[in-house]
């Protein structure tokens, strides 16, 4: 049940952000740039799916099941997951996950900033820049995992409801590839069979 009354059958940031959307408009701006970036950073090296890999990785520390479902599903679809296997070994285990030694650095890196953003050590970033990280690729695996840290915490703060049919989330993540992310309610529906 939802600490404050939040529209009805709205599952996780779908409800505060409705609930005030002169907030929800520059949180979606925000995650729009960190998460679909490429066209805005053409030099970073990250691909939208390896920053849904970050954002999923840091709401599984922080224990928050939507947005890790949700941005799991996001990155499977953007990386051709359709199982959810990798998405699950990062979560279970990122160092024996099969994804590049680079984004186990700056996974590592994510990790320290959801402990406190004072833990990053240099000897984290040198890692990073060694399997080929670049500044922007740095920045904004910092800005991700801080973002999240937030995000997570406003879901979980109001205690918002998440539905546990995989099938909506796998909806929901290819209207979000195809769209962004957007606080409108078209593209997921709130309850039973995606239609």
């Amino acid at each position: 049940m939802p600490h404050i009354e939040l529209p009805a059958g709205l599952p996780g940031i779908r409800g505060p952000m409705a609930f005030s959307p002169e907030t929800a408009r520059p949180l979606n701006e925000l995650v729009n740039v960190l998460l679909r970036s490429n066209a805005h950073r053409p030099d970073s090296g990250l691909s939208e799916g390896e920053r849904e890999l970050i954002a999923t990785h840091v709401s599984s520390l922080n224990d928050c099941f939507f947005c890790q479902t949700i941005h799991g599903a996001v990155a499977s679809q953007h990386l051709g997951d359709d199982d959810w296997s990798l998405v699950t070994s990062v979560k279970c285990d990122y160092q024996q996950a099969a994804i590049s030694p680079k984004m186990k650095a700056l996974l590592t890196i994510a990790g320290s900033v959801q402990q406190g953003g004072k833990s990053v050590s240099p000897a984290q970033i040198e890692a990073a820049r060694t399997e080929g990280a670049t500044d922007h690729d740095i920045h904004d695996t910092v800005l991700i995992a801080a973002a999240f840290c937030m995000f997570n915490r406003y879901v979980d703060g109001l205690a918002t409801w998440a539905p546990d049919d995989p099938a909506l989330y796998k909806y929901r993540a290819q209207k979000v590839a195809e769209y962004g992310y957007t606080h409108e309610d078209h593209y997921m529906p709130t309850t039973g069979s995606p239609t």
